[in-house]
């Protein structure tokens, strides 16, 4: 982490707080690894005179983007298996090509290129969900990202786990090996009501109120996975949940894209946070989720891009615009989903649906200096009348230029600083040659 104060003095701060304000020619002051200040700039820098400022002309300085569902590792299976619905593809494609190559070097190189993926796109939190929780925790660590490390149950074995208890005793006892990393946090992952029965969703919610952990679980994806659900059980996957003690405020619910008015409501009283992923649902088929519906209703919406594999990639500022529009769509409402709401969605109520917006997911002093800078200095962004919609609905990932976490810069004018994108990619072209010929 950067030890030496700096100021950051981009054109506009868009700072995603309680206020959502933007401001123009202010700084932010970075000191540790915190924001100590936001002042008026360059009034202010007789107060800040020897410090170093990093002079950002027609930039935007946006809260960092939190990817709030993700499954980093499966970046080595971007393309694998295209234009399926969502069981054949897992069936049929992604769940014997996992039994054959998931290891902990699988686990390690994928999240690897991942990372870089994610700073590349103004990304500084990501909330995993995948095997091997603790090489994806050591990685992290490694590149310096902040992540919410998804501990994964189910009720069949992987190379990762023997059964649900085993997968449940790891789960803790990475939870307890993680808890003085200030980058790292952990979230239960049961993978989804149809992977996971009943006994064990009832012990995820006792350690949840043991170790005052978070839930992360896909949750109402598909309509077939519903009406399969309530052929078998007589009831919806919500309402079983609801049952096992599930259904709170520590619920982090992925998709959701199949809900009645009451689940609706249902979930707004219980509190439950939503973590929204309209790229994959659409390439998936899986449907729309309503998502004015839900925040009208008082959910917390988050927004995240899923895995590579069914994305097929980790594009935050396209998911936004994607959020958008899908939602304006659903809701037959051009005034549904602004800007300014879906800024928060990939920011501030991602911070919140993770249990982490005490430090982050806002510009405001005292939050870690987690930033993205995007550069608006191109003939393809003028003239800027809104920087906020520009963010959201002209600009790419492309123009990210910069990117701190915790005071420490990972990205300087497009490149990054501490990874090596040669070699990340000629790893990715070997992982690609060994999964196409079966090796």
């Amino acid at each position: 982490m950067n030890n030496k104060p700096f100021a950051i003095h981009p054109r506009w701060i868009i700072c995603a707080d309680n206020a959502d304000r933007i401001l123009e020619h202010h700084a932010v002051i970075v000191e540790h690894s915190e924001i100590t200040a936001i002042v008026p700039w360059p009034e202010g820098a007789d107060r800040y005179s020897g410090i170093d400022v990093v002079e950002l002309p027609e930039q935007a300085l946006i809260p960092g983007l939190i990817n709030a569902h993700t499954h980093l590792a499966m970046n080595l299976l971007r393309g694998f298996a295209d234009d399926l619905p969502l069981m054949t593809w897992l069936q049929e494609h992604i769940w014997p090509a996992e039994n054959r190559f998931v290891n902990p070097e699988f686990v390690a190189d994928g999240t690897r290129l991942a990372i870089a993926e994610s700073l590349r796109g103004g990304v500084t939190c990501c909330n995993d969900m995948y095997f091997f929780p603790n090489v994806v925790a050591d990685v992290a660590a490694q590149m310096q990202i902040r992540a919410s490390i998804g501990l994964i149950t189910l009720d069949f074995p992987t190379a990762w786990a023997t059964d649900a208890d085993d997968y449940l005793a790891k789960s803790i006892e990475l939870h307890q090996q993680l808890q003085h990393n200030p980058l790292l946090t952990t979230m239960l992952a049961p993978h989804a009501p149809y992977t996971v029965s009943a006994e064990p969703l009832r012990k995820i919610a006792a350690l949840r109120d043991q170790h005052g952990i978070g839930v992360h679980m896909h949750v109402h994806e598909t309509a077939t996975e519903v009406a399969d659900f309530q052929n078998t059980h007589n009831m919806r996957p919500l309402a079983a949940l609801a049952q096992h003690g599930l259904l709170t405020n520590q619920l982090a619910a992925v998709h959701m894209t199949q809900l009645t008015d009451k689940e609706i409501e249902n979930a707004a009283a219980q509190h439950i946070n939503v973590l929204h992923c309209p790229e994959s649902n659409l390439k998936l088929a899986s449907g729309v989720a309503p998502v004015a519906k839900m925040m009208a209703a008082g959910i917390n919406v988050a927004i995240g891009t899923d895995g590579a594999a069914s994305n097929n990639d980790l594009d935050m500022i396209g998911e936004m615009r994607t959020a958008a529009l899908s939602g304006k769509c659903a809701a037959a409402d051009a005034a549904a989903l602004p800007a300014t709401e879906v800024l928060r969605m990939a920011t501030i109520n991602g911070a919140k649906a993770l249990g982490i917006a005490d430090r982050t997911g806002s510009i405001e002093t005292g939050k870690q200096a987690d930033l993205t800078a995007i550069d608006f200095n191109k003939p393809e962004l003028q003239p800027v009348f809104n920087p906020l919609s520009h963010i959201v609905y002209s600009a790419n990932r492309g123009d990210v230029s910069n990117v701190w976490v915790a005071g420490t810069q990972l990205l300087s004018k497009g490149k990054l600083t501490m990874i090596n994108e040669t070699d990340l990619i000629a790893n990715a072209q070997q992982w690609a040659q060994r999964i196409s010929t079966g090796e």
